[in-house]
């Protein structure tokens, strides 16, 4: 999507560069994203995403709490997030 947020100081060619997936995608950040992470008894959290990166199934999002998480993304577009990381370039390292 042409008008999906980025991270500031990042464009999506040095995205692809840091990933080594010259077809991750900036996404609209509007979908349902929840936290599953943590013990399995944990209750499931919305997050409320303020930029969304595609990888193919996987995905990082920022949300507007400033914290960056990985997850699965899913067809119908929604994210189970199941790791955080601490910062994008964490985040890019660990795809």
């Amino acid at each position: 999507m042409a008008d999906a947020p980025l991270p500031p100081g990042w464009t999506l060619q040095q995205i692809r560069d840091r990933s080594g997936d010259q077809e991750a995608v900036a996404l609209d950040p509007n979908r349902a994203v929840t936290w599953v992470g943590g013990a399995a008894t944990e209750a499931k959290e919305a997050l409320r995403p303020e930029i969304v990166l595609g990888f193919q199934d996987l995905c990082l999002v920022k949300t507007v709490d400033h914290d960056w998480y990985m997850g699965s993304l899913y067809e119908d577009g929604s994210i189970d997030c199941w790791a955080g990381c601490n910062s994008l370039d964490d985040g890019l390292r660990g795809l």
